[in-house]
């Protein structure tokens, strides 16, 4: 049950990393159709930043402390990529450059997106794998 039920926090942390890319994907659309001045849009993603970094650690220490190795050797890429633009100080948004890099920003934005879908969908397979080994073991 213990299994089961860390594979439930880690769909939970997933979900939220994925919250949090989604809407900056949403506020860079928005800022590509005018509907949002770049001052705005910048300040709403440079606010969910960090919490995604750190999110994104969190997950991967957690894969680290539970002792699943392959998930955790998965996360460290993207952790690293955060940890790298963090002590770079790139890893927020310039109110001044948003227009110039709003391609760059939306190709990295969806290239987490399906990193994050498919760390998703590994830890619904596993989480699903052991709901039903333990149901197997309680018979």
């Amino acid at each position: 049950m213990g299994e089961v039920l860390a594979w439930l926090l880690f769909f939970f942390v997933l979900i939220a990393l994925l919250v949090m890319i989604v809407f900056q994907l949403m506020c860079l659309a928005d800022l590509e159709f005018d509907y949002i001045n770049p001052y705005d849009s910048a300040s709403r993603i440079n606010k969910v930043v960090l919490p995604e970094f750190i999110a994104q650690g969190v997950l991967c220490f957690l894969f680290l402390v539970t002792g699943h190795w392959l998930m955790s050797l998965l996360c460290v890429p993207y952790l690293y990529y955060n940890v790298r633009l963090y002590l770079r100080n790139e890893y927020l948004i310039d109110v001044t450059e948003i227009f110039n890099l709003l391609n760059w920003e939306k190709k990295l934005r969806l290239f987490k997106l399906g990193y994050i879908i498919l760390l998703l969908f590994m830890c619904l397979f596993w989480m699903i794998y052991n709901a039903l080994e333990d149901d197997e073991h309680s018979f």
